[in-house]
């Protein structure tokens, strides 16, 4: 019998079609496994299940009639709890938002999910105001990662990876300031997409400013095209926001990686120490590549650790998120949150300008590099999940989450499109990431070679099951 649960978007879709199944059992497929695994992974902090089942009911009608509405009529999505969802509290992971607001409007990515017919089947966890590259917050406690639960899921967007990864819907929405994506994908297992900044629009603005993008987490690239396909438009609310793609990702898949110009840069030119396992497992995968007809070249794109910067424009955007709140309300934030809020408030307006001058820099170098080579790979992660609960691996030495994420913040601060793919595990069975990197603008050769590393089973869109199922 098939399990519903372990199918794409694409699959499922294809069997609502060919009446093989129906958006209601999906949904109560996807809602009965979130429920068993919420206990131990913590991956809500809002499963809406009354709600689901009345969406699948009018979509399973639609498909009835032959009739479905948009592109992912009856799907079930989950949405991370950053993100503005009509009929649902978004906290933000924080005990300081009121939870009894109005939350009467969507997100524009949300509203375009509503659109094409998607099933909402809960909010996903994230650390206080999507803070930092783990998800435990004061509000919700530890997210654990689905393949071992003692390890993080990674973060910010951890929620939505664990809960993709297990089952609990193919499709999530994600945000990405620094990594937030590409991180709790790596550490999961999935597959996810920091798009070129404004491809999908936002709202609210992030008091991140344009470090903040929100993409797709999926099971795999195709899905992650088709959701693209979905939240990849204008909204007038985002002044920022880009126009309309040329065509649909979706057709753009089967191009395959034969001709492009690979880069490959395993360490970011020896600054970044990489374990071993992840070393292997992402060089395995560029061989491939090569196999599958890519012009590889091992080398390094001309940028140094800019991490001083990032950090003068991340704790400036935390700080100003965190303005209004009162003495009271500061008290309840995590003391992590509190402390690089202290340390952005101190930072002046020339200080911030300069860290711009910084990120403009590398926007132009890696500019220039994409003049010579279509794609950039790297490890996504340089280790695989360390223990849950900590925002640093012990003894690690590092300060901040930054320390152990050097390959994702460097690309929030160039905008450019950037995606996490699984090629592998560790000996401990613990998920390793490869990251592709593009030009602004080039999500769709990102999505392609994804698209062919899967088809050349580097890649898996294997689920994790539950423990005890």
């Amino acid at each position: 019998m098939t399990e519903l649960t372990e199918l794409t978007a694409v699959r499922l879709l294809d069997g609502y079609r060919k009446g093989e199944w129906s958006p209601v059992e999906a949904a109560r497929a996807v809602l009965e496994r979130a429920e068993a695994v919420q206990p131990e992974v913590n991956a809500f902090v809002r499963l809406t299940a009354e709600e689901a089942l009345e969406q699948a009911r009018e979509s399973e009608e639609r498909w009835r009639r032959g009739e479905p509405r948009g592109l992912l009529d009856g799907v079930p999505v989950t949405v991370k709890d950053i993100l503005l969802q009509r009929g649902a509290p978004t906290l933000r992971g924080s005990r300081a938002v009121d939870p009894a607001g109005r939350w009467d409007e969507d997100a524009p990515s949300v509203a375009w999910l509503r659109e094409h017919g998607a099933v909402f089947i809960g909010k996903t966890t994230t650390p206080e105001f999507g803070w930092k590259g783990v998800t435990d917050s004061p509000l919700s406690g530890i997210t654990r990662n689905p393949c071992d639960p003692s390890r993080t899921a990674g973060g910010s967007s951890g929620g939505s990876a664990a809960a993709v990864a297990l089952g609990a819907g193919p499709l999530s929405l994600g945000t990405d300031g620094g990594g937030s994506v590409r991180i709790p994908a790596s550490f999961c297992g999935i597959f996810a997409l920091k798009p070129t900044y404004g491809r999908v629009p936002l709202y609210p603005a992030s008091a991140f400013g344009t470090l903040a993008h929100v993409g797709p987490m999926t099971r795999d690239a195709a899905d992650a095209a088709l959701l693209m396909d979905v939240i990849g438009h204008p909204d007038s609310r985002d002044w920022s926001a880009l126009s309309a793609p040329a065509g649909p990702y979706t057709e753009g898949l089967a191009g395959g990686v034969r001709g492009l110009r690979v880069a490959y840069s395993p360490s970011l030119g020896g600054q970044v120490a990489v374990q071993p396992a992840v070393a292997r497992a992402v060089r395995r995968a560029v061989e491939r590549l090569a196999e599958l007809g890519a012009y590889v070249t091992e080398t390094d794109p001309d940028l140094t650790d800019p991490v001083e910067a990032f950090h003068t424009l991340w704790f400036s955007g935390a700080a100003r998120v965190t303005q209004h709140l009162g003495p009271h309300q500061r008290e309840l934030l995590d003391p992590g949150l509190r402390e690089i809020c202290a340390r952005g408030a101190r930072y002046s307006a020339l200080e911030y300008l300069a860290a711009v001058d910084v990120r403009m820099d590398l926007g132009r170098r890696m500019g220039r590099f994409h003049d010579t080579y279509d794609l950039l790979v790297t490890p996504t992660m340089p280790l695989t999940a360390f223990e849950a609960g900590a925002e640093v691996p012990k003894g690690s030495g590092h300060r901040r989450w930054t320390g152990w994420t050097p390959f994702t913040y460097p690309f929030n601060m160039t905008q450019q499109p950037a995606a996490s793919v699984p090629v592998g595990a560790d000996a401990d069975g613990l998920p390793i990431g490869l990251q592709l990197v593009a030009a602004r603008h080039r999500d769709d050769l990102v999505l392609r070679a994804a698209h062919a590393l899967y088809g050349a089973r580097v890649a898996s869109a294997g689920g994790v099951r539950p423990s005890g199922s």
